[in-house]
């Protein structure tokens, strides 16, 4: 397994990215000191005596309370398990795993005031495969992921359960297999490991990686469907790009541009062709995919920082010794981030599902009617068009931006949230959607180009097609598709059809272009 390292305060996305589709991770040693730094100012506030909340205090509408110093520990287990109250499935185990990996990379930079050998606790869980079991609904984000995290600090304790490569094991027996010890919490660890945007940041980061990989299997199918209704690359010339000046549709042109290169289909009809413009859906496809990407990098922008970032409270301040009470928790960013990767989600499954419509007319594209060599007794892909219909409409639902609700919690101690959450955790189900989306048009594009036959298309894109037929035949007579419709979309998830044609070509989330380093 490829092993990652976190340097706190400064992992790059790439890092992230890698350790989501299933890459390990290490804390840098280089965090000790900062660390134990940090947990000498607790030591020192809890020799004073002084309030200091959620060191010797109780938590949120109890903040008042003053605990006396022989009940420390059992109020920081208290907090962790009172606050085990997360409902409905388990997130995803990449999901939790980036979690573990994101609460880390932000306990390691001593502003939490945790000890040393409690992080060291956590990263052996994460080396060791065990990953808690986390119930995905009950957090608002504010403040912080209480319950998620909280789920995720019990598992520690040797409550609650671990994920074990697959296998839900008790969590006490989980650690005791693995040789680990229950962690007992010391002052204020169990509300720096529950507090904090870890849970929403690592469901957004999730969905973000997820969306980056429909992008860019988007812009091949795009770019394939584009050629199959002999449409017109003219419209991805770059001289158009630069007169506007968007980065992301001047990116999305050039790959456009790039995957049609060479192709026969399309120099069949660079002359005597009585068609003057094509569609939207083919003809501003850089507009739509650019605007989608600059959403997209605005976001992993938004998310690289507050990845890197430390979101719990109160804060420790090892320079003077502080211990001040603010607001990190507070998810808003990551709210907006979710928000903006739906929105460009929805859009890339829009234009698609219009493209796919438009080349199953004949009356558009000039092919069979819904790609089948005999319509009438056969429907085609008549229906496949349908389900793509459906998949958007139930994305566009899910799209309402989630950061524009609030409702009051703890007493109204709480009284804005931010609900980053349940905005982040959507992004899966609605990537999903989108992927399934983009495997029927790579199936309709395909099919619209084996009429065109001897012609083919550019080396790029037939290698898209070869792919294809690995697990999807041409369609002749009418046939079960629904496990077409299944090989197709895995093809977009897993990013293999991005790799057909050459992934590092294709633009990415990333500000600076073209990733280097794929997860």
């Amino acid at each position: 397994m490829r092993i990652e390292t976190l340097s706190a305060g400064s992992t790059p996305l790439a890092t992230w990215r890698a350790i989501y589709f299933g890459a390990g991770a290490t804390l840098d040693i280089a965090a000790r000191p900062r660390v134990e730094a940090g947990a000498r100012v607790i030591d020192a506030v809890v020799a004073a005596g002084a309030p200091v909340y959620g060191v010797n205090t109780g938590f949120g509408k109890l903040a008042s309370v003053r605990i006396d110093a022989h009940d420390l520990t059992a109020l920081q287990r208290n907090i962790v398990l009172s606050h085990c109250v997360g409902v409905g499935d388990a997130l995803p185990v990449a999901v939790t795993r980036l979690m573990m990996a994101l609460k880390l990379a932000s306990l390691a930079q001593g502003a939490s005031g945790i000890r040393w050998s409690t992080l060291e606790a956590l990263g052996a869980c994460l080396a060791n495969g065990l990953v808690p079991v986390v119930p995905a609904q009950g957090s608002v984000g504010a403040s912080g992921d209480l319950a998620p995290l909280a789920h995720m600090a019990a598992a520690l304790l040797g409550v609650g359960a671990f994920d074990v490569r697959g296998t839900r094991v008790p969590a006490a027996a989980a650690l005791a297999a693995a040789g680990l010890a229950p962690v007992v919490l010391g002052p204020k660890e169990g509300l720096a490991l529950l507090n904090g945007t870890q849970a929403s940041t690592a469901l957004a980061l999730a969905g973000l990686f997820e969306t980056e990989r429909v992008f860019q299997a988007a812009l091949v199918t795009g770019a394939l469907t584009t050629d199959a209704a002999k449409g017109s690359d003219g419209p991805f010339d770059p001289r158009i790009q630069a007169l506007r000046g968007q980065p992301g549709q001047i990116d999305a042109a050039r790959a456009l541009a790039a995957l049609m290169q060479g192709s026969a289909i399309r120099q069949s009809h660079l002359v005597g062709d009585s068609r003057v413009q094509d569609p939207y859906c083919v003809r501003c496809q850089p507009q739509v995919m650019g605007a989608c990407l600059d959403l997209l990098r605005q976001a992993a922008r938004t998310l690289a920082i507050e990845a890197n970032g430390v979101s719990d409270n109160p804060l420790v301040f090892t320079d003077t010794g502080e211990v001040i009470s603010g607001g990190n928790f507070h998810a808003e960013p990551v709210a907006f981030a979710a928000d903006m990767i739906a929105l460009a989600l929805c859009e890339i499954g829009s234009i698609a599902e219009r493209r796919i419509a438009m080349i199953v007319d004949p009356a558009l594209s000039g092919l069979p009617a819904f790609l089948t060599p005999s319509p009438g007794l056969n429907s085609g892909l008549m229906m496949a068009q349908v389900t793509a219909a459906a998949l958007v409409s139930e994305n566009k639902q899910r799209a309402y931006p989630a950061s524009v609700d609030s409702i009051p919690t703890s007493a109204n101690q709480e009284d804005h949230v931010s609900m980053a959450t349940h905005g982040a955790r959507r992004l899966l189900g609605m990537a999903a959607n989108a992927a399934a989306v983009i495997g029927i048009e790579l199936i309709a594009a395909a099919q619209g180009c084996h009429f065109h036959a001897p012609l083919a298309s550019s080396d790029r894109l037939e290698r898209a097609i070869a792919l294809l037929r690995t697990g999807v035949a041409p369609l002749g007579h009418d046939r079960y598709l629904a496990d077409d419709l299944r090989f197709a979309a895995a093809l977009v998830t897993s990013g293999r059809l991005a790799e057909a044609v050459g992934a590092a070509d294709l633009p990415t989330v990333d500000a600076d272009g073209p990733a280097g380093a794929r997860g």
